[in-house]
């Protein structure tokens, strides 16, 4: 069974996401980092 993340863990994840493309990191850096696909991160 899936695992429901708390919307304060997707904003965390998010703000991760952030962070890594401010220091000059990719989409595929960021998403990798979080385990989850490109298609599933829409900035």
């Amino acid at each position: 069974m899936a695992r429901k993340h708390k919307p304060e863990e997707i904003m965390g994840k998010l703000h991760e996401a952030e962070v890594v493309l401010a220091q000059g990191g990719t989409v595929a850096d960021a998403c990798r980092r979080f385990r989850v696909t490109e298609q599933s991160y829409y900035p």
